[in-house]
């Protein structure tokens, strides 16, 4: 009768120990759910306590890039404003593709995408969106000199090429699905910027892209047309990891905010708000302008091309290019002034007012002073092209520029050699490799070419000479 009662009370006191280990490991999981989950994925509490947030984008136009040594890009900006509603310090991931993209989220290596990616159904089934900050269309993009596609079916008997594993591809198919019978050409290294331009030279026939990016590249390639979307409003959304609830919500709530107070308005404008072509030398503008505008400021640009050795007539084409003479200009990229300096820059040369013309001026020049100080290798013409070049994109891409024309057996130090090279840091063949990644390669061609327009035409015009009878009839 003991000996059972025993037995009975060793029985039940082993049944309630085990009941107390169960909670026990059950109030530990539950302790250090946090801990685990961290291991997962990327948690709001997270990036509070590590005082930093990573996010993956793309190196693109409308995404993130350097210019003059700053980043830029819309994707980037509203990241940057996100880093700082936290009170945390950004990093940037680079990923080519939305394929490559997701595992990077789930394996922890980022907080979010931010890449200027549309909300699907299908990529909802793999990631959690928030709520969408911006509507969108897929148009058609065209050349001006093809045939005109004013409805989905004149895509009939046409080619439009794509990116693979896009929206576009989704959307292409279910047109041919519809009836409609074109070809779709996919390319797997090929970003849609790298297509427009494509179309711009006339290699392909059509492509597609978002009207954000469209409009972001039609300033850029104005022998482009944005024909007539191809599906309804879509919107764009930032990925988090499916079970990142509360990061999710601080997303929604930091664009409810941006949206309320205007700063994402000012976000937009900036990159989007500005959608004309770039125009390519209207001289009959540059002769009015000059003779109208000039004179007030030939003064100031001769005294500072004098002190660093220049040539004034040079420094003016330069200033026209930059700003055409406008001593308030602001460009979509920040660029102020008659010199367009960026605030960091004017900071750096100590110019206390960047909207007045003569600090302005001042600084302006100091600066292309120091990108030819740099390229001291090269000689005459060429040092001076390869410094006005570094003054409109940053002596970071045009290091890579000469790296790439070393690589390519071509004299670094010869502009004839970076005019072949910098374009190609367009292209993710090669800017993949690049310090400075993406770079618009063009866009320092075209403005050293420009310039040098400018400047034969005032050397050929005898400006000294209109600027004292200008004086004399005011």
């Amino acid at each position: 009768m003991i000996t059972s009662g025993i037995y009975k009370f060793f029985r039940e006191a082993r049944i309630f120990a085990l009941i107390l280990l169960v909670l026990w490991v059950i109030g530990v999981l539950y302790a250090i759910s946090p801990i685990i989950e961290d291991y997962r994925f990327i948690t709001l509490h997270k990036i509070l306590k590590a005082g930093q947030m990573t996010v993956i984008t793309r190196n693109t136009p409308h995404c993130y890039y350097l210019y003059r040594g700053e980043a830029m890009g819309f994707e980037y900006e509203l990241a940057r404003e996100f880093a700082d509603y936290l009170g945390v310090e950004l990093k940037v991931k680079i990923v080519d593709n939305w394929k490559k993209m997701i595992p990077e989220l789930k394996k922890g290596h980022a907080a979010l995408i931010a890449a200027g990616i549309t909300i699907t159904p299908k990529r909802q089934k793999r990631v959690a969106f928030s709520d969408g900050y911006m509507d969108i269309q897929q148009h058609i993009i065209s050349h001006r000199n093809r045939p005109k596609i004013k409805n989905i079916e004149d895509l009939s008997g046409r080619t439009i090429h794509v990116q693979t594993s896009t929206a576009y591809q989704e959307r292409l198919e279910e047109l041919r699905r519809q009836g409609i019978d074109f070809t779709i050409e996919l390319h797997k290294n090929l970003l849609t910027e790298e297509l427009i331009q494509q179309v711009a030279e006339g290699d392909i026939e059509l492509t597609v892209a978002d009207s954000n990016i469209a409009l972001l590249n039609q300033r850029h390639y104005p022998r482009v047309i944005i024909a007539g979307a191809i599906n309804g409003l879509q919107p764009l959304g930032w990925a988090v990891h499916p079970e990142a609830y509360q990061l999710r919500e601080k997303i929604n709530s930091f664009f409810k905010t941006i949206k309320e107070n205007g700063r994402f308005d000012e976000i937009y404008d900036k990159y989007y708000g500005d959608i004309e072509s770039f125009d390519y030398v209207d001289l009959r503008a540059f002769h009015r302008r000059i003779k109208s505008k000039l004179s007030r400021y030939s003064p100031f640009i001769k005294a500072a091309a004098k002190k660093h050795g220049f040539d004034w007539r040079l420094i003016a084409s330069q200033i026209y290019q930059e700003s055409h003479l406008n001593p308030l200009a602001k460009s979509h990229a920040g660029a102020k002034g008659l010199m367009q300096l960026l605030t960091r820059t004017a900071r750096s040369l100590k110019v206390s007012d960047i909207y007045n013309p003569v600090d302005n001026i001042n600084g302006g020049v100091q600066h292309l002073k120091n990108m030819y100080d740099l390229f001291d290798g090269a000689k005459g013409e060429d040092r001076m092209m390869i410094a006005l070049a570094a003054y409109n994109v940053g002596q970071g891409h045009m290091q890579d520029a000469r790296n790439l024309a070393i690589k390519k057996n071509l004299n670094p130090d010869s502009w004839e050699a970076l005019r072949k090279t910098l374009p190609l840091l367009r292209y993710r063949k090669y800017y993949k490799k690049a310090k400075y990644g993406y770079c618009r390669g063009t866009e320092p061609v075209i403005y050293v070419k420009q310039i040098m327009i400018y400047y034969d035409i005032l050397k050929r015009q005898g400006i000294e000479y209109r600027e004292a009878q200008a004086r004399l009839i005011e």
